[in-house]
This record gives structure tokens, sequence and C-alpha cells, in this order.
């Protein structure tokens, strides 16, 4: 069993590997992040980048940059919901994980680790238990547990648990086993969308659930 020192000497190690592999994926992308970019602007015109304020470490507000998949909000064209906004281009995108390659700019900037609990909504944080809460120890991830045992098939509560699991035995195999698995979820396109929505139904709060149980 690691001790919390050991914990703090791994996540210091793991922001100079998140940092070097940021910085390797988006040179090693950068062509792809330009044809993506062009075929965003073509199929849903500007703006390219969607860009949103999400909690991260301690709850700390940044901004998460993603390729845009959804036309603009329109109720005179009934595009309200995001099932209704989001494209058959925007589904290609998100099923291949396309979309989240600007997101290595926030792992490089210190943001979010490549591996941890996804970043979720700001209107979310005054929802959350105690245990909850705990996501924000570490930095959010481009992937996580989560991700890889179901992703949006799981319920809120199955996927806080895997969070808080994660939060408590991360280490450098771990993350290893998870950015093989994420491999693999990605060419499977498993778990992408939970029934009838577009991606997940909104975390309206848990009633006194303990996760560490």
């Amino acid at each position: 069993m690691k001790t919390r020192s050991g914990v703090h000497q791994y996540d210091a190690l793991k922001r100079v590997l998140d940092a070097f592999f940021a910085a390797l994926g988006l040179l090693v992308s950068s062509p792809a992040l330009v044809v993506v970019a062009l075929l965003v602007f073509a199929r849903l015109g500007r703006p390219v980048i969607f860009s949103q304020e999400r909690p991260g470490r301690d709850g700390q507000i940044f901004r998460l940059y993603k390729f845009r998949t959804m036309k603009q909000f329109d109720t005179n064209k009934q595009l309200v919901t995001d099932e209704q906004r989001l494209t058959r281009f925007g589904r290609l995108l998100r099923s291949t994980s396309l979309d989240e390659l600007p997101t290595l700019l926030n792992v490089l900037r210190g943001d979010m680790s490549v591996v941890g609990p996804r970043p979720l909504l700001s209107q979310y944080l005054d929802r959350y238990t105690p245990d909850q809460a705990r996501r924000h120890d570490v930095r959010p991830g481009i992937t996580g547990l989560a991700q890889v045992n179901g992703r949006n098939l799981l319920s809120w509560d199955e996927k806080f648990a895997l969070d808080l699991q994660y939060i408590e035995g991360r280490r450098l195999g771990l993350d290893l086993k998870i950015v093989v698995a994420t491999i693999g979820a990605v060419f499977s396109r498993s778990g992408i969308s939970a029934p009838g929505e577009a991606t997940a139904s909104e975390f309206m709060g848990t009633d006194g659930i303990d996760l560490s149980s």
C-alpha cells in the first residue's frame, strides 16, 4: 500500500510525464489538428474550438478546449437540446475522440492530466457529496478509470465510485493500463452516449451515498 508521501511523489512525476507526452502528442498530431480544424470549419463554421469553464484540481476553474461538434443553439431551427444540435459529423469526431485533441493543450498548461477523473460541469460543484467532491483532489484527465469501464453507460454513482478508486490507488502502472485500455475503447467506440442522450444525462445530485464503502 502506498504511503501518502509516495502518492505525492508520483503526482510530481506524473506532472512531468503529462507535460512531456502532451507536448509530444501536440507535435505528432499537428497534421490531424489542422485537418480536423478545416473539416469543422467547413461543416459547422465558426468557432472551430469549443471552450467551456470546468472545475479542475481543488475545484479551481479552468477553460477546457475541444473541437466543436454541435451546431449553434437556435430556437427557430429547433436546435435546443444537445441531441438536436449534435451532427453526424460531430458524432464521428466524438466516437473517434478526435474532438479531444485540443485538450492536450490543457494538459500541457497543467489544467489537466492525461489520466484522471473527467472534468464535469461547474454547476455540479454544489451537488456533490463530500466523497464525490474528492474527485477534485487530483487534476482531471482526458481519460480515466470510468472511461475504460463503461463510460456513459455507467450510472453517476458508478462513475464516482471509479473516480474514488482511481484517486486512492493512482500509480504509474494503473495509468499505463488505463491508457492502453483507452486505445481499445476508442477503436470499439463503446459507451459514447447514454441511452437517449447525446453524451450523458445531467447529474442532479446523490443523497447521502458513501462511495468509500
